[in-house]
């Protein structure tokens, strides 16, 4: 058998104990598998006395993780701090240059790092591995790197964040406003110290813009993202939704079209009858489309302790292996330089308005639809009181700009009661 494969883990948080686990409670296991034994050296955290329930006495503590990246007695430098600065970009950084291969969980520092880590990386001759990064226990990386190798992949779509699809599934399951269910996750600790991570859709779109650079060969461009989180969708809105046949996700797309690179994160409709329309909870999904294979679908555990630790290892046991390979599947020279899309594809749209009850209000906006270019599908008109009628439109495929032409004609009308809604139905 090779000499032991030696770690050192920084941040021990929820994911690194439950790598340290897998570690102890499999070491025979993990063994046979990779014909190395897989031994841990040291650790690094913020603080040394807290209680972690696992005892740590037997490794060697570094408060400095840059400290912890040099050490003669680590070979794979494991990241589990988080952020795409700070002590985590300066560990990673470090171990690279002292000859290290690491892994990590750290999606921002990937979405926002990952060109300069990538040349790094390769220079080195090392490897810089991230399954972990990207949703929690499923093999999404590896699939886009190794499974899908001899495909063109024509698009990437999922659900990346957990937490936001439990408040969308919570909301329509309890039938409470988007606030009622912001507050039960944030008290249940779902969401992340700065929700905006999680419900502005930042932390989804770090992932897709590394499933991106992943499928298209292209530079990892997270600021090319357009970006939406879910405080807008309403309980109205997903009870329409549904009653159309629906389902509201917070959905992140990239796809390579002649317009360019599009990539999107913002809450979309998808049939509900689709794998996604029936994903609920705190699960993701991701979706991969190739010209070869056609479409496969992952679904899994996208966060926790156990998950997110098994990814962590997962890279590990390759590197025990001797796995090696460029960062983002190409060499990072000759990752291209995307062009962000300046239009997104056609898509359907869904409108939800509250018209003023006036003779003539629906010909109105129809007619203003019409002169915009947006043809209209169904339409769905409920009963009304005094003053307003609600009005559910479904438009066939239009163009962003069209819609949002009509939008704003609409509101020269002088039919609309409040700002319509509008939605992208996503193809699925």
């Amino acid at each position: 058998m090779s000499a032991p494969l030696r770690l050192g883990i920084a941040g021990l948080g929820t994911v690194g104990i439950g790598v340290l686990r897998i570690i102890r409670q499999h070491s025979e296991m993990l063994a046979a598998r990779t014909g190395r034994e897989i031994t841990l050296s040291a650790v690094s955290a913020r603080d040394k006395s807290k209680d972690r329930g696992v005892p740590l006495d037997r490794y060697d503590w570094e408060d400095d993780p840059v400290a912890l990246a040099r050490r003669d007695d680590v070979d794979v430098f494991v990241e589990l701090i988080g952020g795409h600065d700070g002590p985590a970009k300066a560990a990673v950084e470090a171990a690279l240059a002292a000859g290290k291969d690491v892994v990590t969980a750290n999606k921002a520092l990937l979405a926002i790092r990952g060109q300069s880590l990538a040349e790094a990386a390769e220079n080195a001759g090392r490897t810089l591995r991230y399954e972990a990064a990207v949703a929690g226990g499923i093999p999404v990386i590896k699939s886009l790197m190794e499974g899908l190798a001899g495909n063109d992949v024509t698009r990437v779509m999922g659900v990346m964040n957990g937490s936001c699809n439990y408040i969308l599934t919570r909301m329509e399951t309890a039938g409470l406003s988007y606030a009622e269910v912001f507050a039960e996750a944030d008290g249940l600790g779902y969401l992340e110290a700065d929700p905006q991570l999680d419900v502005g859709g930042i932390d989804a779109a770090h992932k897709l813009a590394i499933l991106s650079s992943l499928a298209f060969g292209t530079r990892v461009d997270f600021d090319g993202i357009t970006l939406e989180g879910i405080d807008r969708v309403s309980i109205e809105d997903i009870r329409a939704a549904a009653d159309m046949g629906y389902k509201i996700k917070l959905l992140g797309v990239a796809q390579m079209t002649g317009r360019g690179l599009e990539q999107r994160m913002q809450p979309c409709l998808v049939p509900d009858t689709s794998p996604l329309g029936q994903l609920d909870g705190g699960t993701n999904m991701v979706v991969l489309e190739g010209d070869a294979v056609g479409q496969i679908v992952l679904r899994g555990p996208g966060a926790g302790e156990g998950p997110t630790a098994s990814a962590v290892m997962a890279d590990v046991c390759d590197i025990a292996k001797g796995a090696r390979g460029p960062v983002f599947g190409v060499p990072a020279a000759q990752l291209k330089t995307s062009i962000p899309a300046r239009a997104q594809m056609p898509a359907p749209y869904y409108l939800r308005m509250s018209l003023e009850d006036k003779p003539g209000a629906l010909a109105k906006i129809a007619s203003v639809l019409g002169e915009a270019g947006v043809s209209i599908d169904r339409m769905r008109q409920y009963g009304h009181d005094d003053t307003k009628a609600p009005v559910l439109i479904v438009t066939h495929k239009t163009t962003p700009d069209a819609l949002n032409t009509a939008l704003a004609e609409m509101s020269s009308t002088g039919v609309l009661s409040g700002t319509p809604v509008a939605l992208r139905i996503e193809a699925v």
